[in-house]
This record gives structure tokens, sequence and C-alpha cells, in this order.
């Protein structure tokens, strides 16, 4: 018999379908899934450091080619929206477990609640 005080959490995963659409986890965030994903998620999280401290680097040095700052910008881009998924997957998972939502977190936009960089930390 399934514990009836176990939670049922639908989690929003750190990488997109075949399709590119979203992919969903339900489950109690304690499966195998659930931990490739918290990896995936740091690893995503520490990639995003590295690059900004490429970035830094390279704008500083003030040396760069069109090329390079294309790429840049491709390579910011891709991580910014790696970023973005981790963000409003832990958002979702917070607002899942009662935690306050701030009353302004709901975008015009209709894409859910934004919570600050420190609820995440």
């Amino acid at each position: 018999m399934p514990n009836a005080t176990a939670r049922v959490l639908v989690r929003l995963l750190p990488w997109t379908g075949p399709d590119g659409k979203p992919c969903f986890l339900v489950g109690d965030g304690a499966g195998y899934v659930s931990r490739i994903a918290d990896q995936m998620e740091e690893e995503q999280l520490s990639s995003a450091d590295d690059l900004i401290d490429e970035a830094r680097q390279l704008l500083a040095d003030r040396t760069w080619t069109p090329g390079e700052l294309h790429l840049l910008a491709v390579e910011l881009t891709v991580s910014l929206a790696d970023v973005r998924r981790v963000a409003e997957s832990r958002g979702g998972r917070l607002a899942a477990l009662g935690h306050d939502v701030p009353d302004d977190a709901d975008d015009a936009d209709g894409e859910g609640p934004r919570l600050p960089a420190e609820a995440f930390g």
C-alpha cells in the first residue's frame, strides 16, 4: 500500500525532449532520475560560472574579433536558457512544497512565479 503522506511533485527537468519541448518528472524527488537531474543542474550552473568568467576576461581584454563575440553570445544564450530552466524548476518545487512566493512573483507573460536568486542559495 502506498504511503498516504508521500508528496508527489511535478519537476521540470534540466533538459528538453528531441522535439525541444520541456520534460517533466512526476515523483517524490528521491529517485534515480531526480539524482541525475540534480547532477545535471549543478553542471549547468557550474558551466555558467565558467562562461561568465570567460566572458569577463574576453571583454576586459578588448582584443576580441567579431567571430569571438558571436560565439560568446551563442554560448551565453544557451547557458542562460539552461540557468533559467533550473530556476523555473527550483521555483516550481519550492512553491509545490508550500514555500512562500512573493505576491509580485507572477509575471505578465504567464510563465509562472519568479523568485529571487537568494531563494536558491
